[in-house]
């Protein structure tokens, strides 16, 4: 369940790379004045063709993760929508059976939709999906007393079977550790030559500076928070299932 970045709230992360950015273009601005006070030949050098390619391959890796981390967002938000249906499902099923079956059933969708919804930490999710996990067996057991092909045993699988999608797409499925590293050390490079840029040239701009170092955090930040299942400042909408919930809580 641990991840590189899932034990870093966003905002320290945030001002970690502002920092982290900030001096890879002091080190680049004081290392390229250096230099130039050093060898005139050095000002002559073509800096400004390897700053705009590096610039370029970082910000073509940067749309690269953002889009990742955004296309797992969506499916996310697909599955709970789907997920909902077939819990909404298996209650409507669960109706037509006689008593005592449907009432212990319903309780126990009651139960897990309850369960799908108490998540609001990262540090929450193992222990929910224990939960939801112990839910699906008692579930089945249920569900061995009825006919193997019957709706509510098919509902009953599907349901499970969108559990394992979801965690699939929110736990396991992340954007790799070795993309957020390239990611990382790509900043500093491309951060690190744009001050060795100004410092050919003994001049640079505060305001300028400043401005670079929290826009590129800005949407490093937000990829992260995108990747993220719990935790952050953008959440999944659990509308569909806010109201499922309501619905199965109904007399």
């Amino acid at each position: 369940m641990s991840f590189v970045f899932d034990a870093v709230p966003l905002w320290l992360l945030f001002f970690a790379t502002v920092g982290t950015i900030l001096l890879a273009i002091e080190f680049g601005f004081r290392t390229g004045r250096h230099r130039a006070r050093r060898s005139e030949h050095e000002r002559e050098a073509p800096i400004d063709a390897m700053v705009g390619s590096t610039l370029g391959l970082l910000a073509f890796v940067l749309a690269f993760t953002f889009g990742m981390a955004a296309s797992r967002f969506d499916a996310r938000g697909e599955l709970l929508i789907d997920e909902a249906i077939a819990i909404r499902t298996a209650d409507l099923r669960a109706q037509l059976l006689q008593e005592p079956q449907r009432s212990e059933i319903r309780t126990l969708l009651r139960q897990y939709v309850d369960v799908r919804l108490s998540v609001r930490t990262a540090s929450e999710l193992p222990g929910a999906i224990v939960r939801s996990e112990n839910l699906q067996q008692q579930l089945w057991s249920r569900a061995a007393t009825l006919e193997p092909d019957s709706a509510l045993t098919q509902a009953f699988i599907e349901m499970i079977d969108l559990h394992s999608k979801r965690m699939a797409v929110a736990v396991r499925n992340r954007i790799p550790r070795t993309i957020w590293i390239a990611l990382y050390c790509l900043t500093i490079f491309a951060m690190a030559i744009t001050g060795y840029r100004t410092g050919i040239a003994e001049r640079r701009s505060v305001v300028a500076t400043v401005t670079v170092a929290l826009a590129f955090s800005v949407v490093i930040a937000i990829t992260v928070d995108l990747d993220r299942p719990r935790g952050g400042f953008l959440h999944v909408n659990q509308q569909a299932m806010l109201e499922l919930q309501t619905r199965l809580h109904r007399p």
